[in-house]
């Protein structure tokens, strides 16, 4: 008797070091759903790798899950930037004519933009950055926080690179047109999310968009409100949509 596969659910997270949010969403995604956090250059075992700082690098990177023999049914959620990278991914897909996942989360989005009147991220000095992620001053070099602020820059460049460059991207015109993706918006209730979200997602789909909240934060650790609601996503869209459809 054949056992039919888990929809497999690859998470991408606000930055390298935050896949650990995704470690614990086996217990509570539900039956029929298996969690994939993806596990980028620069974090836990792949810690003494470059970080991806670019589009080609990170399609590289990913696209391999993919690209292979049939992956079965999949979905994909991105957090932050990790949601412009799950577009990234899907619009590549949609761009070769493969399959593609049974429907896109994004969370807390739009992901994180760059402090109003940053430079460009790929030319800016490390004063710059330092000077406008310290809030123009308000955070002392010499502090506490100044001091982590420091310590914490390469990372916090590369991750403003990225987005910096896949934001670019998306922006571009799209040789094969839009996604016709399903799209699931999902928020905390404590951020007030902005009352246009699913409008402004209109622009990358022509897939059904729908939206959703969860009480407090979003990746609150032991918290099970958002593996659940995604697994139950996983499961509607897997019945609704034939595994063989192709990306759109």
């Amino acid at each position: 008797m054949s056992v039919e596969r888990p929809v497999r659910m690859y998470c991408f997270a606000h930055s390298a070091e935050g896949v650990f949010a995704f470690r614990d969403w086996a217990a509570d995604v539900g039956s029929g759903v298996e969690p994939v956090p993806v596990l980028l250059p620069g974090c836990t075992q792949r810690r003494t790798e470059p970080r991806l700082t670019t589009r080609t690098a990170l399609l590289a990177e990913v696209l391999p899950l993919f690209t292979g023999p049939h992956p079965g049914a999949y979905a994909l959620y991105g957090h932050g930037l990790g949601a412009l990278a799950a577009l990234t991914v899907a619009r590549a897909l949609h761009e070769e004519g493969l399959p593609g996942p049974v429907f896109l989360g994004v969370g807390a989005w739009p992901p994180p933009l760059p402090p109003a009147g940053l430079p460009d991220v790929r030319r800016a000095t490390d004063s710059e950055l330092l000077d406008v992620l310290g809030g123009g001053g308000v955070v002392p070099p010499g502090s506490d926080e100044g001091i982590l602020l420091r310590a914490a820059l390469p990372v916090l460049r590369a991750d403003l690179e990225l987005a910096q460059d896949l934001r670019e991207a998306a922006d571009r015109p799209w040789a094969a047109g839009p996604l016709t993706t399903p799209v699931l918006v999902v928020a905390s209730e404590d951020d007030n999310p902005p009352a246009d979200a699913v409008g402004d997602w209109r622009k990358w789909t022509l897939g059904p968009v729908r939206s959703r909240t969860v009480p407090g934060p979003l990746l609150a650790r032991g918290s099970g409100e958002l593996p659940q609601l995604l697994g139950r996503a996983c499961r509607v869209a897997h019945r609704l949509l034939p595994e063989s459809a192709a990306v759109g």
